[in-house]
């Protein structure tokens, strides 16, 4: 099923996309504007039946039998996920296209259950094969393009965490997925995660155990933890490091010129990753 599709386009030269899959009016233009040779492209969720409350409807990416414990019934996710996770395929694989075949200028982002689903998006991602850029690149750099920008998830947690790769890839069954333990997409692919100890909607040990999940699939996983913030980016700084994220490892901006936020440990004790020297 073809997903309605907000999208805000760049205002200069189109250099990169970012695919957020998102609900209606939760953009952030604050990081956005940050970006204006960036394209953003906003896929909206659907109206899904609610097994839980029958008969009723609600804006989501997949279906979840206890908001309070989402270990229950974990089996009611697989099937929005599936349906999800292949729609938002066909919207990266588009977006690639509009780049010349260039993966790596696309980010894949997400906050809360439409992270929940780009993590699956990127776990189930089957790149084309990237382009002869020039006869003089090595193996190496060819290799390198096989894979996204970066990924980006807010207050975000994994439906089925702690299973091996092949076997969550199993449960979602996607047809023209990687196969197995196949991990290449995944190792070159830089992720940030960021979470709010204060969030009450995906407890912040949610996230801890998606980041440990991914970090066991081979996934670069940058970790930020924020005193507060409830569920949604820590303001000022989570916008703040996610822009700094972006512009060391996907533009490349030197470190000293890449850095706007204010990353102070007593805010933030938790962190592994410093910022300044990404």
């Amino acid at each position: 099923m073809d997903l309605a599709v907000r999208v805000i386009e760049p205002t200069t030269r189109h250099t990169h996309t970012v695919v957020i899959p998102t609900r209606p009016c939760s953009e952030n233009y604050t990081l956005i504007e940050a970006f204006p040779s960036f394209r953003w492209v906003f896929p909206q969720s659907l109206l899904r039946d609610c097994i839980a409350i029958p008969g009723n409807k609600w804006s989501q990416w997949f279906d979840i039998w206890d908001t309070r414990d989402f270990s229950k019934r974990e089996d009611v996710q697989a099937e929005g996920l599936r349906e999800s996770v292949a729609s938002i395929r066909r919207i990266i694989l588009t977006e690639i296209a509009s780049l010349g075949g260039r993966s790596d200028r696309i980010i894949l982002a997400g906050i809360s259950q439409g992270a929940a689903t780009a993590v699956h998006t990127l776990l189930n991602l089957d790149l084309p094969q990237p382009p002869v850029l020039n006869n003089t690149d090595t193996q190496q750099q060819q290799d390198a393009l096989g894979h996204l920008a970066a990924f980006l998830g807010f207050s975000c947690r994994m439906p089925f965490p702690g299973r091996p790769l092949a076997e969550v890839r199993r449960i979602l069954s996607i047809e023209g997925a990687p196969q197995g333990d196949e991990d290449g997409v995944l190792r070159h692919t830089p992720m940030l995660l960021e979470h709010c100890k204060d969030d009450m909607t995906v407890p912040i040990t949610s996230g801890r155990v998606l980041r440990d999940t991914l970090r066991g699939y081979g996934i670069d996983v940058a970790w930020r933890e924020y005193f507060d913030g409830g569920h949604w980016f820590h303001s000022p700084l989570g916008i703040d490091d996610a822009i700094a994220f972006i512009k060391a490892r996907v533009l490349d901006i030197p470190p000293g010129n890449a850095y706007v936020g204010t990353l102070k440990p007593e805010v933030r004790p938790e962190n592994d990753v410093d910022m300044d020297i990404l």
